[in-house]
């Protein structure tokens, strides 16, 4: 009897032992099968612009999905092209791009809208002076704006316009403040205190017409809008962003991003910051290409031939340090023709006004 039991008890361990066993091979099963799914996903494909395979290892634990506002202009190429060609998906984020009305842009980001939208550098200067909750991170290009007179026009250099009246679209747009750093530099009066030229704002759509029908002797706009006008006009461009020295060399258009999307965001704000400058880095090569993707999908009005023309004007450099000091430069003239209150500080206005980022590639920096 006791023999019998003792086999039981044998029997009865060896198959505890043999159930241990089993468990334990099962977990290091489930473990190696967990590991190879992991390395699956790191390793997980997607292709390129070029139709070539990459492997996506940027991808992000961050699913938020990020609110781009956009306008429609033929500058924002790279948002159209981080679009169109995968940037955005290279980077492994997730983007909702929103259409807003002209004008809307920092009331957007103020709202929280939008989460980053695009605009020219001279125009971010004010309203971030005067509080707007977002930071600049990359500048994208440089070009943009024109100033334009009739073909028999008496104006021919910036002293010229000494009592002339000018059309512009509103009084912080961007062609507006180029014109009047142009004159200032040239010695024309634009302050308060001294103005030699008058300024009058029409819609953006009526200022070719009020330069043709003589209510105005010159217009600053933007392009294509200026192009655009000129070829249909006939009109004369007197200066122009993209091709006067220094202005040349000086960022237009940029990318800035609300400041609450920043703090909750950080890992995103840097790939998108990313991903748009690897698509202006490729608009720059491809701007026919570009203005033809861009009117195909409805993203900018125009033809593509003559889009194209406009974008080959615009020198396309992404550079977050470029945008740093393009806007160090504006912010100052601004202050000194009174378009910057005098009491704001220059240098804490530009070191506020930036969020950049250590991650971004080498060349972009």
């Amino acid at each position: 009897m006791v023999q019998i039991m003792r086999t039981k008890i044998v029997s009865l361990l060896l198959i505890i032992i043999l159930s241990m066993t089993a468990v334990i091979g099962c977990g290091k099963k489930n473990q190696s099968t967990d590991e190879d799914s992991a390395q699956v996903a790191v390793e997980e494909t997607t292709e390129d612009s070029n139709g070539e395979t990459v492997i996506d290892g940027d991808k992000t634990t961050d699913d938020y999905t990020i609110k781009v506002g956009y306008g429609g202009s033929l500058c924002e190429a790279p948002i159209h092209i981080a679009y169109e060609k995968g940037y955005f998906k290279e980077q492994g984020i997730n983007v909702e791009l929103i259409k807003l009305n002209p004008g809307t842009g920092f009331d957007a980001i103020t709202t929280g809208k939008v989460d980053v939208n695009f605009a020219l550098l001279a125009s971010l200067v004010d309203p971030l002076s005067n509080g707007l909750p977002a930071k600049i991170t990359t500048g994208v290009h440089t070009g943009c704006d024109k100033v334009l007179v009739k073909a028999d026009s008496s104006i021919k250099t910036a002293k010229d316009f000494v009592g002339k009246k000018v059309g512009v679209a509103s009084y912080t747009a961007s062609p507006y403040v180029f014109l009047r750093r142009v004159l200032a530099d040239n010695g024309v009066g634009v302050t308060v205190e001294n103005s030699e030229v008058e300024f009058v704002v029409y819609g953006a759509a009526d200022l070719p017409l009020a330069l043709e029908n003589g209510a105005v002797d010159a217009i600053a706009m933007n392009d294509p809008s200026a192009y655009i006008a000129a070829n249909e006009y006939g009109f004369t461009t007197l200066f122009n962003s993209a091709t006067d020295k220094p202005y040349d060399e000086q960022y237009c258009c940029s990318i800035y991003m609300r400041n609450e999307f920043i703090e909750a965001h950080p890992e995103l704000a840097e790939k998108y910051t990313i991903a748009i400058q690897k698509a202006s880095a490729w608009v720059q090569e491809n701007q026919e290409e570009t203005a033809k993707i861009q009117v195909e999908n409805e993203w900018v009005a125009g033809d593509a031939v003559g889009n194209a023309e406009v974008l080959k004007t615009f020198n396309y450099i992404p550079s977050a340090k470029g945008a740093y000091e393009a806007f160090e430069i504006v912010a100052n003239q601004m202050q000194e023709i009174g378009m910057v209150n005098e009491d704001v500080d220059i240098d804490k206005l530009v070191t506020n006004s930036f969020k950049l980022f250590e991650g971004l590639p080498e060349e972009f920096k």
